[in-house]
């Protein structure tokens, strides 16, 4: 699953997958994303935190507190890169962390490697 609301960023990582074999479900929103999670179980969640209304940090916090979601690998992907909002991005639950620009070279090994 994706959460990004910038159409540009989502078409980018949905493509990138999608080229690898995955099966990507998109939401542009946390709100859009909870919904669809009461339906779908997806391995991970890309996640952007600069999310409009609640944020992603938020819905980490969230999805990492609920029974049925808190297993669900969430990878913040993000262009705050300084190492504080590192350090937020793991306190909210997030497992892991990419930062924007995305290499498009290795962001699908990457994925795979967070997979494991």
């Amino acid at each position: 699953m994706v959460v990004e609301d910038h159409p540009v960023n989502m078409k980018l990582v949905k493509d990138l997958l999608e080229m690898e074999g995955f099966e990507v479900v998109s939401c542009v929103d946390a709100e859009s994303a909870l919904e669809c999670l009461k339906g779908v179980r997806p391995d991970m969640i890309l996640m952007d935190v600069g999310l409009p209304g609640m944020d992603g940090l938020e819905l980490a916090r969230i999805l990492k507190a609920g029974g049925q979601t808190k297993d669900i690998k969430i990878i913040a992907v993000t262009a705050f890169a300084m190492k504080t909002d590192k350090d937020k991005v793991i306190e909210a639950g997030c497992d892991g962390y990419i930062a924007k620009p995305i290499n498009t070279r290795n962001f699908a090994g990457q994925i795979l490697e967070l997979l494991k």
